[in-house]
């Protein structure tokens, strides 16, 4: 009985030795896996119906939404329609000659898709985004001229006011126009699943579809068109609801960098 105390103990001795021999792990790594939503977020710009409400000139809609497709990484879409009348006036100062030279209305559609990339480095359970992305944005509309007169530098005819032309409406239809955005944006969490965002857009006019009788200069969802400049500004405010659909694990930080 000694003799198989003794052994045992020698092997007991010799095990631990082996043990001792491996490095310890003082840091042990975290099992818990972290899952992020993935889904759809659908809403609408609020500054249209606001602007609608206060401006008698201008009706708009916009329908906004975006489909996270990776950790960063969304598709994002845009769907408006516009309508707005306005004037085109003219000012020099220095011969004193001031007057509207035409009266028109645009109405039409738009769509704009694209991707966002979210530059904003979450807490766990937030996914508020920083994010720039682009978009490749048509439109297809028609022009109304409600009225115009002629410009007569010497005020002959006129000295008071433009010489009159013509109040009878002339409508231009089957206008179009392509453009290029550039986006610069964010969303936060309002409440839980609710979201409120704004963006500014910087747009490039790649293809512009006119009348040759009058011009195009305004586009609905691009606005304001300049002359002898292609690019244009414009922005919304919108309010979304994210509606999850499922979950995946979140990436540690560094495999999500090689990968991207």
């Amino acid at each position: 009985m000694l003799k198989y105390f003794i052994s045992s103990c020698f092997g007991l001795v010799f095990f631990l030795g082996q043990a001792q021999s491996k490095p310890i792990d003082l840091q042990p790594k975290d099992t818990v896996v972290y899952k992020q939503p993935y889904g759809l977020r659908a809403g609408i710009d609020l500054s249209r119906p606001v602007l609608s409400f206060l401006n008698d000139d201008y009706t708009g809609l916009e329908i906004v939404g975006d489909y996270r497709i990776s950790q960063r990484l969304y598709v994002a879409a845009e769907l408006g329609n516009e309508k707005k009348t306005q004037e085109e006036e003219l000012t020099n100062a220095s011969n004193d000659l001031q007057g509207i030279l035409y009266n028109y209305t645009t109405s039409g559609s738009y769509i704009k898709l694209g991707v966002d990339y979210n530059t904003y480095e979450n807490w766990y359970g937030m996914n508020n985004s920083i994010h720039i992305g682009g978009r490749y944005a048509f439109s297809s509309f028609s022009q109304t001229l409600n009225s115009f007169n002629f410009f007569d530098s010497n005020r002959f005819f006129s000295p008071d006011d433009f010489v009159p032309g013509s109040s009878e409406a002339q409508e231009f239809d089957g206008l179009n126009a392509s453009w290029l955005e550039i986006v610069f944006g964010m969303k936060a969490e309002l409440f839980a699943n609710i979201y409120l965002g704004a963006s500014v857009r910087l747009g490039f006019l790649i293809t512009n579809t006119e009348d040759e009788n009058f011009p195009n200069l305004w586009i609905p969802g691009f606005n304001k068109v300049t002359d002898d400049s292609n690019f244009g500004v414009g922005y919304n405010y919108s309010i979304t609801y994210f509606l999850p659909l499922y979950k995946k694990a979140k990436k540690p930080k560094k495999e999500e960098e090689n990968q991207e």
